[in-house]
């Protein structure tokens, strides 16, 4: 089993915990050591993993220790959690980039198959890849969310870099993909073929300056969500610290939003941060982005799959050439509307399907104007 393949975490980043009190995280979760071994995964809810490949990343991001996430991460305090928390250590390199894949994958699928949710740290954004594969490995949709200022599409259908894994995801047959969702993409970044594509495919996106006025808005996103990747390439360099970052980018407090809401989601099984930035300010951001991530876990509302029967309020909103419905959940406040799945095959058949969203895309069905949601889902049934 690749598990067997996971290195210990250094004995640095663990004699750093020595003057940690002992409510701190570090000394209330498992770790991987070499002292101690191997942690007991059973009862796991949350593994953290570390990667180190960066050898077909399209910009490679060098310089990043996994250490020093770990030294700020073990010195917070966690929540009100009564859940296990295990970090079992980094994955090395394999001899190929390609050994390193087939070993995330299949860390990934088993994690995966004993219900515990991964999250994934370091590497370049091709890793997304692997983890896609976990999922097709059980013949698994997969609905993926992606952090990101570019959409990562290539004309080289041959390449699989940071910058064109998701070409190789979609090329990939069978296919098992569901939907893409982009949120934060920077419109300068971005080939018009590509847009051509995203609307080709019904994908969904979200502008950055659209993320940044409203974060809210990502909710739904992630909340149908089954792997959610970060590239922290987008981040602006006052949230990074570093002088050779993006003028314009993610900030540190919509980061940390947005991970909560990946954590929230009760479907995600999967998150990932990639590209790493080496710098001071960036580790102790990173920290914190997981612990929100982790914060959000503990805040599940249990609302997936979605049982309407008890616990929602239905609405129906009649516009001029169809009716919507949707409905709100008394627990979480959140809204779904119903998609309409029609086959004429041989009997009419109808299957109704609930597509996350949010009060916004009510009130516009109120004024008689179709979500936008609504439109790229019916067109992807």
């Amino acid at each position: 089993m690749s598990l067997e393949s996971l290195i210990p975490v250094s004995e640095e980043a663990i004699l750093s915990m020595v003057l940690h009190p002992k409510q701190a995280l570090g000394r209330n979760i498992e770790i991987h050591t070499k002292q101690s071994g191997f942690p007991e995964i059973q009862g796991c809810k949350i593994a953290i993993i570390g990667l180190e490949e960066t050898r077909n990343a399209f910009f490679p991001v060098v310089g990043y220790q996994l250490d020093d996430f770990r030294k700020s991460f073990y010195q917070l305090f966690p929540g009100n959690w009564n859940f296990k928390i295990c970090d079992l250590g980094d994955l090395p390199n394999g001899e190929t980039p390609e050994d390193t894949y087939f070993a995330l994958k299949e860390i990934c699928h088993y994690l995966k198959q004993i219900n515990v949710v991964t999250i994934v740290l370091g590497g370049s954004h091709d890793m997304v890849f692997p983890l896609y594969e976990s999922y097709q490995m059980n013949k698994q949709l997969v609905n993926f969310v992606s952090v990101d200022n570019q959409f990562d599409f290539s004309q080289e259908e041959e390449l699989i870099s940071g910058r064109s894994y998701m070409s190789r995801i979609i090329m990939e047959q069978p296919n098992y993909l569901l939907n893409y969702s982009n949120l934060g993409y920077q419109s300068y970044y971005i080939a018009q073929e590509e847009l051509d594509l995203m609307d080709k495919l019904h994908f969904e996106s979200v502008r950055l300056g659209a993320l940044l006025d409203d974060v809210r808005q990502s909710e739904p996103y992630f909340r149908d969500a089954d792997v959610a990747s970060f590239d922290m390439k987008s981040l602006s360099w006052q949230a990074t610290g570093s002088s050779s970052g993006n003028p314009n980018g993610i900030d540190a407090r919509t980061i940390c939003a947005l991970a909560r809401y990946a954590g929230i989601s009760d479907r995600l099984g999967i998150f990932g941060l990639f590209e790493l930035i080496p710098s001071n300010v960036f580790h102790k951001l990173l920290a914190q982005i997981v612990w929100y991530f982790i914060e959000g876990f503990n805040c599940r509302f249990s609302e997936y799959p979605v049982l309407t029967s008890e616990g929602f309020i239905k609405y129906t909103v009649t516009l001029s050439d169809r009716e919507l419905v949707f409905h709100q959940s008394e627990k979480s406040d959140r809204w779904w509307m119903e998609i309409t799945n029609e086959s004429y095959l041989s009997n009419k058949i109808k299957t109704n399907t609930l597509l996350p969203c949010t009060h916004k895309d009510y009130l516009e069905a109120c004024n008689d104007k179709l979500p936008e949601k609504w439109l790229k889902a019916t067109k992807r049934i």
